[in-house]
C-alpha cells in the first residue's frame, strides 16, 4: 500500500524539480560595466529595486578610474559579452555609434514613450546625440556631472582670516566668482599656516596619462573664449583653438600651477585631489561634483567645514561636462533584459531615488523641482553648472585628439616647454593632421 504512495511522492518531487529547473533556467542575468566610485556603490543600491520588479538579476563590473577607459574600450572594440549595459564616457559616443558597439535606442524610446526632452539639453547633447546636434539616440543620460569647486568653509569664517583679506584686498573673503578673484583668494592662502600646518591655495588637474589636465585646463579655457573650431566651419580650428583668448586662458592655468598648488602634485588627477582636500592642504579644490557627496560626509573636512562653488568665469561663463549615459552594448546576448533596465531606469521615481542616493539625475522633472536646490548642499552649483557645460570632442577619433591635448598642455604648464601660443598652434597642427587623415578636412 504504500509503495504507490511513494511513486507519487517521487513523482512530486521530481516535477517540483523540473519546475525550479526551468525557473532557474528563466532567471536572467545582465551586467552593468561602470567606474568604481561612489555613484556606482548608490547604482548598486538603487538597482536592487529593478531585481525585485523584473525578477532580472544584476551583476556589475566596476573598474578604477585609471584603468576604466583602457579596459571597457578594449572589450567593446572586441565585441565582448561581459558587458550588457555600458556607462561609458561623453567622449565614447561617436566612436561607439559609428562601429556599431552601441544599440541605436530612437525606435525603443519612441515603442516606451520616453522622450529625450525630460531631459536636461545639455546631458541630451553630451551623452546621447551622435552626430551631435541631430536626434540619434545612443545612450539614456545617466549621471549628470561637470567639474565644481569646494572650499574650506570654516577657513574662510575665521574672523582674523576674513579682516587680514579684505585689508588686503579692499573685499570680503567669499567663494570667488570670476577666475581674478579665484587667483587672490589662492594667493592669500598659499604658504599660510592654519592650525599650526602649511596650507596651500588651490588643487587643480595635472594628470598626463589619461585625460586629466585636459579636463582641468578646459575650465579656464572656456570662460577665457576657446572654441574647438570655427562654428560656422566644422573642424576648421586655426583661430579659434589658438585664439588670443585661449592663449591667455592656457597661460592663466599655469600661473595658477606655478603660483598657488601644493609642491609636486605634476601628475594629479580626481583621487589625488580629494587626498589634497581631505588632509586639509588646500583652500580650494577642483574636482567632479560626483565626489561632493561623499566629501560632504566626510568627518575631518565635511559638514559645516565644507563649502562649494561653480567655476568662475572670465569673458564668459563655461565648465567642463562630465558625466555619463547609459548604453545597450550591442554584442550583450541579453539585449531585452538590459533594455528593460533602460525603461525602468528612465522613470521618474527611479531617477528621483538615484538623487536621493548620490547619484546625480538628469531628468528635469528631478532637478527643476522648487526643492531640489535645498535638497542637498551642492544641488543650486551643480544645476546652475549643468546649464553652462562644455565637452571635449566626441570623434571616433577622440583618444588621439585627447592625447595630443594631453601632451601640449602638461609640456606647457608643468614641463615649462614653450609659450603657450606654441603649444596651442602646436595643438591645432596635431589636431588638423587627425582630421584630414579621417577626411574631414582637405
Amino acid at each position: 500500500m504504500k509503495r504507490p504512495v511513494a511513486c507519487a511522492s517521487a513523482i512530486a518531487v521530481a516535477a517540483m524539480l523540473a519546475f525550479a529547473s526551468a525557473a532557474q533556467a528563466q532567471t536572467k542575468t545582465i551586467t552593468l560595466c561602470w567606474a568604481a566610485w561612489d555613484p556606482a556603490n548608490a547604482l548598486v543600491e538603487l538597482s536592487k529595486d529593478f531585481t525585485t520588479k523584473t525578477g532580472i538579476q544584476m551583476k556589475f563590473e566596476f573598474v578604477p578610474w585609471p584603468n576604466f577607459a583602457d579596459r571597457f574600450l578594449n572589450e567593446l572594440n572586441s565585441k565582448g559579452k561581459l558587458c550588457d549595459l555600458m556607462i561609458g564616457d561623453s567622449q565614447w559616443i561617436g566612436g561607439a555609434a559609428e562601429n556599431g558597439q552601441y544599440v541605436k535606442l530612437n525606435d525603443f524610446f519612441a515603442k516606451e514613450g520616453i522622450k529625450m526632452s525630460d531631459f536636461m539639453p545639455a546631458t541630451v547633447v553630451g551623452y546621447s546625440e551622435w552626430p551631435k546636434h541631430t536626434p540619434n539616440y545612443w545612450a539614456l543620460p545617466a549621471m549628470g556631472d561637470s567639474v565644481g569647486w569646494t572650499y574650506r568653509k570654516d577657513w574662510f569664517n575665521r574672523p582674523e582670516i576674513k579682516s587680514e583679506f579684505k585689508t588686503k584686498y579692499k573685499r570680503d573673503l567669499a567663494p570667488p566668482k570670476t577666475w581674478d578673484e579665484f587667483k587672490q583668494v589662492a594667493e592669500f592662502f598659499q604658504n599660510r599656516t592654519i592650525d599650526g600646518k602649511k596650507v596651500y591655495g588651490a588643487y587643480i588637474f595635472t594628470e598626463r596619462g589619461s585625460e586629466g589636465i585636459t579636463m582641468g585646463v578646459t575650465n579656464v579655457l572656456y570662460p577665457y573664449g576657446f572654441k574647438y573650431d570655427d562654428p560656422k566651419k566644422p573642424y576648421v580650428m586655426d583661430g579659434f583653438v589658438n585664439s588670443a583668448d585661449s592663449v591667455k586662458g592656457l597661460e592663466f592655468y599655469k600661473s595658477l600651477y606655478k603660483c598657488c598648488t601644493s609642491p609636486g602634485l605634476t601628475n594629479a588627477y580626481m583621487q589625488e585631489g580629494l587626498d589634497a582636500f581631505k588632509s586639509g592642504q588646500v583652500a580650494m579644490m577642483m574636482n567632479w561634483f560626483a565626489f561632493f557627496p561623499g566629501l560632504y560626509k566626510d568627518p575631518n573636512v565635511g559638514g559645516d567645514k565644507i563649502g562649494f562653488f561653480i567655476n568662475p568665469s572670465e569673458k564668459t561663463k563655461g565648465v567642463q561636462l562630465g558625466g555619463q549615459g547609459i548604453s545597450v552594448v550591442a554584442a550583450s546576448p541579453n539585449r531585452n533584459e538590459a533594455l528593460q533596465y533602460i525603461k525602468w531606469f528612465a522613470t521618474p521615481e527611479v531617477q528621483k531615488k538615484w538623487w536621493s542616493l548620490g547619484g546625480y539625475s538628469c531628468l528635469k522633472s528631478v532637478l527643476q523641482d522648487p526643492g531640489f536646490v535645498k535638497s542637498a548642499p551642492f544641488a543650486k552649483e551643480f544645476l546652475e553648472s549643468m546649464d553652462m557645460v562644455d565637452d571635449f570632442w566626441a570623434e571616433p577619433s577622440y583618444a588621439q585628439l585627447l592625447l595630443a591635448m594631453q601632451k601640449r598642455v602638461h609640456d606647457y604648464v608643468v614641463a615649462d616647454k614653450g609659450t603657450a601660443k606654441e603649444a596651442l598652434d602646436l595643438l591645432v597642427a596635431d589636431w588638423t593632421k587627425v582630421f584630414k587623415e579621417e577626411g574631414k578636412l582637405k
